[in-house]
């Protein structure tokens, strides 16, 4: 009967410098065969008073090889993300012409077991830094349609660097193991914003 078990982590969260983004880290327990985290448990995430979405109404998951680049996008939904597996970087623009705070960046280097609540029109983006990959998960509190309200733009805008924003995989515009067509010839953030 030996074996180590480890205690329960609880749910940590905070703010960043946008409203409506905020960092979370799932509770968690493990023992000898791994680790459950939550992912959505809507009495604790309700409770925190962050805009968390009281259902879900779609669930994605998106594996992802190592150095691989998607979004900037930023849909008319509340979004809750988690890194399930992999280490990633994330960056998180807002991309709402009226905020106080449109076009600022903000990066978040994530474990397993990390997430973010994003309000409706804060831009997500994500980098895979570990070897083995990435399994990233999206909650929407509605389900996502083609043509749905929102804005995306590049992750390869220059705005970023310039913001001290650096992916940490070097992306070739034109290699689509890295980024795809879509995301690369996106409009610029300053674009986005103006359109």
């Amino acid at each position: 009967m030996g074996g180590t078990v480890s205690p329960i982590r609880d749910l940590e969260v905070r703010p960043t410098d946008l409203d409506g983004c905020w960092v979370l880290r799932m509770k968690e327990a493990g023992d000898e065969r791994g680790t459950v985290r939550e992912f959505y448990r809507r009495s604790a995430l309700a409770g925190l008073g962050i805009g968390v979405p009281t259902h879900l109404a779609q669930v994605n998951a998106t594996r992802s090889g190592y150095g691989a680049l998607r979004g900037i996008h930023a849909e008319a939904i509340t979004k809750v993300v988690m890194l399930a597996w992999g280490t990633a970087t994330s960056v998180i623009v807002d991309l709402r012409p009226e905020s106080p705070t449109a076009g600022r960046p903000v990066r978040i280097d994530m474990l397993p077991g990390d997430g973010l609540v994003l309000a409706p029109g804060l831009g997500n983006s994500f980098q895979t830094t570990s070897r083995e990959g990435s399994l990233y998960l999206y909650g929407f509190d509605e389900e996502w349609r083609p043509g749905m309200p929102g804005r995306a733009a590049t992750p390869l805008d220059p705005a970023l660097a310039a913001a001290g924003i650096h992916w940490p995989v070097p992306v070739d515009a034109a290699d689509r193991s890295r980024i795809s067509h879509k995301d690369a010839t996106a409009p610029t953030i300053a674009a986005c914003l103006a359109g």
